[in-house]
């Protein structure tokens, strides 16, 4: 998380916030080193990107704040909140740059109005402490909740494209809410120790489930009211084709993320990460629990993101191993 200080309106002057009970990334931040960011085979460990001591624990951040960047996983959001609510500032902005529907979780302790939605769709991965390997280039968009084209987002665009452009929404719901359900799917490539390339071009039987697997969140989104738009290499007109039995749609579908994938570093996903690599619980409960959740609300059958979550829980607990056959399973209950 990258948090602001009141009046203070330079970007190089952010704080950066370690959720490392340890405290590991912030030391290694306020060393020499600072934060390196670069690519993972960079024998230099990566360009320094930001001036050592910016960085702090929770208990350390200062008592007001006008910019919030919260990069914390789903999961971590209502607590990360407990530090910031109490010290955002009366006309402070909280920016959501997570995966998944964690504007309403922070528009429900802060106010819509103090809540800004981002799209990220660039790619990049912990390395190690103060170490971050950029996975490719994507989408980076804000919006105002409420589709306005306000000063505010124009003007967090600009300060953002000091790393990658930044677009300004209409529509940033759907555009969240896109890479929401298709986030589905590259869920899905976690079941099996392979790149995300690898999965997508397995076999028609596993490229068909993928497609309904989307298409049951497009239904949730849809329910909600929500235009979803595309981005990068999704599209809902192909999934809604798809789902219908258009199989050269299906194809398109798949060749569009094959192609996104084999151009990036990062070819596996952040969920592969967590279970394979770090160990830990993944972020999949906080984003299919919230489908599930406005799926049941609307009488939506949604069976295989129900099981997707189910197998992903299993492997977080050790009592499944990544393998082809889970996939498989999901294929089965489609047909």
């Amino acid at each position: 998380m990258t948090v602001r200080p009141t009046g203070v309106r330079s970007s190089t002057r952010a704080l950066k916030r370690n959720r490392e009970p340890s405290g590991a990334g912030a030391n290694c931040v306020r060393d020499k080193s600072g934060l390196r960011l670069g690519p993972s085979n960079s024998a230099t460990g990566g360009a320094k990107v930001s001036p050592p001591s910016l960085a702090v624990t929770p208990d350390a951040m200062p008592p007001t704040l006008d910019l919030v960047l919260l990069a914390v996983k789903a999961q971590h959001t209502e607590l990360a909140l407990d530090r910031i609510q109490p010290r955002l500032a009366r006309r402070g902005t909280v920016v959501s740059l997570q995966n998944g529907l964690n504007e309403s979780v922070i528009a429900a302790r802060v106010g819509a109005e103090r809540t800004v939605g981002c799209l990220v769709n660039w790619a990049a991965d912990w390395i190690a402490p103060g170490r971050i390997q950029h996975g490719g280039a994507g989408t980076f968009a804000l919006g105002e909740l409420d589709g306005e084209l306000s000063p505010r987002v124009k003007e967090l665009a600009d300060l953002l494209s000091a790393v990658t452009p930044t677009q300004v929404s209409s529509n940033i719901q759907g555009l969240k809410w896109a890479k929401h359900v298709y986030s589905a799917l590259l869920v899905a490539t976690a079941l099996v120790d392979a790149h995300v390339y690898e999965v997508v071009e397995r076999s028609p039987e596993i490229q068909r489930m993928l497609v309904a697997l989307v298409a049951e969140g497009m239904a949730v989104a849809e329910a909600e009211g929500v235009q979803i738009e595309a981005f990068d290499e999704f599209d809902p007109a192909w999934y809604r084709a798809g789902a219908a039995g258009d199989g050269a749609a299906v194809a398109r579908a798949m060749a569009a993320i094959s192609k996104f994938y084999r151009s990036h570093t990062k070819t596996k996903t952040g969920i592969w990460r967590d279970l394979a690599v770090r160990k830990r619980k993944t972020e999949v409960e906080a984003h299919v629990g919230a489908t599930l959740a406005r799926a049941e609300r609307h009488g939506i059958r949604t069976p295989l993101s129900r099981r997707l979550l189910a197998l992903i829980g299993e492997l977080e607990t050790g009592r499944r191993v990544m393998a082809w056959e889970n996939l498989d399973e999901l294929v089965a209950l489609r047909a």
